[in-house]
């Protein structure tokens, strides 16, 4: 079978990604609509689009329980909620082959959430866990903190596009400060501003294998940036940070400043859309290029005007500096002193 698998209108639509190899193909019943289940003979990836109900998703949960092939599972946009994110909850916790798993788009809420939560503490084999845009809030982020401090295996976690705010931040923040497997956290597009930015902060700066962070479009402002200073001067982990659209205004982008004049293992940093002006983002550079061990590869200002002074700093740092790449809305294409 070469092409995805359209069964009737009537019918769920499975869509399977899975390479042009043999597939093993069997059928059910489950409310009145016939589910076509694609299993693989080697282990591969599979995607299923528009399984629309809670029981469609609990369909293929059943079928999946004793699969062994399939290792990346695309359940993103089925609209399965709460109901059926507690299926698939389930089936991992009987699953021991699925490494990474795709439930974003599927409004899962605090009831999934509670549910995935409970199984990250069971399972042991998957390190990839996608669950942006799924309507979670501050409820479930307390179910998904003793999940983070209790799971080591967990590498990758996409909670973006949500409705964390505040207290979510705080109860992340000290999760996330205990956690001892997470490589990459996105909590892009959320709500983590004030107490609950510089509780994140705190965390961070206790984390010692977050390698990737994603906090971009939320609300850490001044406070936040204040916080990350600290983080900056005494994580000697992280690699990665977006801090994209905070509101983060010049006063913030000094004291980020002063975290990166001593920082030895951030590489990339992204601070686009800041009201942080040029001297902000001057301020950045300086820093950067006055620390002898810096490791900072890559500086975004996107959306942010700079002057001929930076420009000229710029210039500046091509000897010392030779690899360092620089993106903002004066020179939209990448800068580099190469």
């Amino acid at each position: 079978l070469s092409s995805p698998c359209q069964v009737k209108s009537s019918h769920l639509y499975l869509y399977s990604a899975l390479y042009n190899t043999r597939l093993c193909q069997s059928s059910f019943t489950v409310s009145n609509r016939k589910v076509l289940i694609m299993q693989k003979d080697n282990r591969k990836s599979s995607q299923f689009f528009h399984v629309y109900s809670e029981n469609g998703t609990k369909a293929l949960a059943i079928s999946m329980v004793t699969n062994t092939s399939i290792l990346k599972l695309n359940l993103r946009d089925n609209w399965m909620e709460g109901v059926g994110g507690a299926a698939i909850a389930d089936m991992l916790k009987e699953n021991c082959y699925i490494t990474e798993i795709d439930l974003s788009e599927n409004r899962v809420g605090e009831y999934g959430a509670r549910a995935l939560s409970s199984m990250l503490l069971e399972n042991s084999t998957l390190f990839s866990l996608n669950l942006s845009g799924n309507h979670v809030d501050e409820r479930a982020a307390r179910h998904l903190s003793p999940a983070l401090i209790g799971n080591q295996k967990l590498q990758h976690l996409d909670l973006s596009h949500n409705r964390f705010g505040d207290i979510a931040g705080e109860i992340l923040g000290a999760a996330i400060a205990e956690n001892t497997g997470m490589k990459s956290l996105n909590l892009a597009w959320n709500c983590i501003r004030g107490k609950g930015a510089i509780a994140f902060a705190k965390g961070l700066e206790g984390n010692i294998f977050l390698r990737t962070v994603d906090l971009s479009y939320n609300g850490l402002g001044k406070e936040g940036a204040v916080a990350l200073e600290e983080a900056l001067k005494h994580n000697n982990t992280l690699e990665d940070l977006n801090i994209s659209n905070n509101r983060i205004p010049l006063e913030g982008a000094i004291h980020l400043a002063l975290g990166l004049k001593v920082n030895t293992t951030l590489r990339i940093l992204k601070m686009s859309r800041n009201p942080m002006q040029s001297v902000g983002c001057f301020a950045i550079l300086k820093s950067v290029q006055a620390n002898p061990e810096t490791a900072v590869e890559f500086l975004e200002f996107s959306d942010i005007c700079v002057d001929q002074e930076f420009e000229d700093l710029f210039e500046s740092t091509k000897e010392t500096l030779p690899h360092l790449q620089v993106k903002h809305a004066s020179w939209p294409h990448l800068m580099s002193t190469t």
